[in-house]
């Protein structure tokens, strides 16, 4: 394939849009590959589309690896099918929802489990027709509140959803692992680094699932792993239990005056200075931080609930709302607040929490870390302004309506499977597996007769890949201060040609080592702009981020063109030892780069 710079529709731009964030969305847009339509909205150009069909044909060929057969859905669809799964009110306000002329409900999919599920139901009948794996690629549809980051996280955006059929649970854990493994080949041979965490299913549900995250500082998941092999997404890390402990010696609980302590810290100093500890200082992980928040469930029910957790955490907004999906989290505010006036600001205390603490079935909802179990003291509010209680004890003066993960994860916790400390880490989400299981396949009836002639529930996969997110990842991490530098797998094209000066035979023999490399199947984009200087010409090269260039210019006089490799933060070819250029015989040329490319497409 042969592009010419005179032609292609890119127009490249030398400053940064003034709403990039991030490397990949500030070069995929200076570069010419997308653009902005409207918030979180982007268009496809020329160069875009190139590096997006090489992304997919790489996901095409591992699916097909696995027979998976690809279909095609529309994006607009009804919402009987999502009523069905009570997902038409659970996703809440990401879900966009739009009526038609005769005042029909539909909805733009943010993913296609229902669909799925109904065409296989309408086709299939029988175990003899399962296993199954189908896919597609295909455009998703999410109101997100604050796109950001270009393609990272935007309202509209390209995925691959692949979902498989089968009789058992034990069809269905061969599935997984078929999918797992084609995902490991897919982001491998795409050259992204990436880790497996396991995860929380949300809206989607499921018995367990697991996230592919490409590691990144930028990334807007926190997961957390130890040397002994544990990884997790922070939203899926489970805290390990202490055991119970002896009350038998536990001193009374007992209200003190903590006159101006609304603050854990405020009231560490002051227990600390009126009420010391013979053993030991007081900490914050004595104390019980009581925390409300509010629950914006599906069917509109606006609760308010207290979290408790040690003082010296806090409470992480993303845990909480993976821990009560499908609802809503939000902090609590001052209205919320004017219904529950038993809530003391700074010194709320259990005597005035939880139905099972209280006994009342109009009490705020007070759900506890797994940290406060029986036997454990604590200093927390009692419920006045400007005191609180001591040595209240879990279990024995108060209980809490159950436990909740939601508790700031820190480096250092311990692993659950005891396999180390945690550290903590960023990263980009870019693929996601399920084991939905019988969800949607009894929502929607979707049943086979066995080989006994007995009608069973089809259980199900589902397993999703990022596919315009990808190419942002593939950005973030193959730059450089002047722009972006391909991997050879999924650069627009393996070589930027570039003729500089204004001799005519300059151009005439880039042309003939164009068509030249061109017949040889290389991918060549020629920048045959006559009036253009050459740094404009070189700086485009860099930006556009070919992983090869060759100059056609000065050095055609004595029978040479320079070679260049493109050097990004994690370009094809190692860093040390690469020659700034290597000046190559015009005889010679098209041999010499065709090899090149060759090797860089190499596995």
């Amino acid at each position: 394939m042969l592009l010419r710079m005179s032609t292609l529709f890119v127009r490249t731009l030398r400053e940064d849009p003034a709403d990039a964030e991030v490397p990949s969305h500030r070069l995929l847009v200076r570069a010419g590959y997308i653009r902005r339509a409207a918030p979180g909205v982007y268009s496809w150009l020329p160069l875009g589309l190139r590096v997006l069909a090489k992304v997919e044909r790489v996901v095409r060929e591992e699916m097909a690896a696995i027979d998976a057969q690809e279909v095609h859905f529309p994006a607009l669809l009804p919402r009987e099918p999502y009523e069905a799964t009570g997902r038409w009110t659970e996703y809440g306000p990401n879900l966009f929802r739009l009526k038609d002329r005769k005042d029909a409900d539909y909805l733009l999919a943010p993913t296609h489990e229902e669909m799925f599920t109904l065409l296989v139901k309408d086709l299939y009948s029988s175990y003899k027709d399962l296993p199954l794996a189908l896919y597609q690629i295909q455009t998703k549809y999410r109101d997100e509140a604050r796109p950001r980051a270009g393609l990272l996280r935007g309202r509209e955006f390209i995925m691959k959803d692949a979902y498989s059929f089968d009789v058992d649970d034990a069809g269905l854990e061969r599935a997984y692992q078929r999918q797992r493994e084609a995902y490991q080949r897919i982001f491998t041979r795409l050259g992204i680094d990436f880790v497996i965490v396991s995860a929380t299913s949300g809206a989607m549900g499921g018995s367990h699932s697991e996230e592919f995250l490409m590691p990144t500082a930028i990334g807007e998941d926190t997961f957390v792993r130890s040397a002994g092999g544990y990884a997790a997404n922070v939203e899926a890390v489970t805290t390990p239990v202490p055991d119970a402990l002896p009350v038998d010696d536990a001193p009374a609980a007992h209200v003190e005056d903590t006159p101006d302590t609304p603050t854990i810290d405020t009231l560490v100093a002051v227990a600390n200075e009126r009420f010391p500890r013979p053993d030991r200082a007081w900490s914050a992980a004595d104390t019980l931080k009581n925390v409300v928040v509010v629950l914006d469930h599906p069917d509109g029910e606006h609760e308010v609930v207290v979290v408790g957790v040690p003082g010296d955490r806090d409470v992480d907004l993303k845990r909480l709302e993976a821990a009560v999906a499908p609802a809503a989290v939000s902090a609590a505010g001052d209205a919320d607040f004017a219904t529950r006036p038993e809530l003391v600001k700074g010194y709320i205390g259990p005597g005035v929490l939880g139905r099972t603490n209280t006994g009342r079935e109009d009490a705020v909802r007070y759900l506890l870390d797994p940290r406060v179990v029986a036997g454990t003291r604590w200093i927390t509010g009692a419920d006045a302004p400007g005191k609180h209680v001591f040595d209240l004890v879990a279990g024995r003066d108060f209980v809490g309506d159950g436990t909740i993960e939601a508790a700031t994860v820190r480096a250092g916790d311990p692993a659950p499977d005891g396999s180390g400390p945690l550290e903590l880490a960023r990263g980009i989400e870019i693929g996601h597996i399920f084991a939905l299981g019988r969800k949607y396949a009894e929502s929607l009836g979707l049943k086979v007769l066995n080989e006994n002639g007995k009608a069973v529930t089809v259980t199900m996969g589902s397993y999703g890949i990022g596919v315009s997110r990808a190419v942002a990842a593939l950005a973030e991490t193959n730059h450089d201060e002047a722009g972006l530098a391909w991997p050879a797998q999924v650069a627009p094209v393996h070589v930027h040609l570039v003729a500089t000066g204004k001799d005519p035979a300059v151009f005439a023999a880039c042309e003939e080592l164009a068509a030249d490399l061109d017949g040889r199947g290389v991918e060549v984009l020629v920048d045959d702009r006559p009036k253009v200087s050459p740094g404009v010409k070189f700086a485009d090269a860099e930006l556009l981020g070919a992983p090869v260039v060759v100059v056609v210019g000065r050095g055609l006089a004595e029978g040479v063109v320079e070679v260049r490799l493109r050097r990004g933060a994690d370009a094809a070819v190692p860093q040390e030892g690469r020659p700034e250029a290597v000046q190559v015989p015009v005889g010679e040329a098209a041999g010499h780069v065709a090899e090149l490319v060759a090797g860089l497409l190499a596995p």
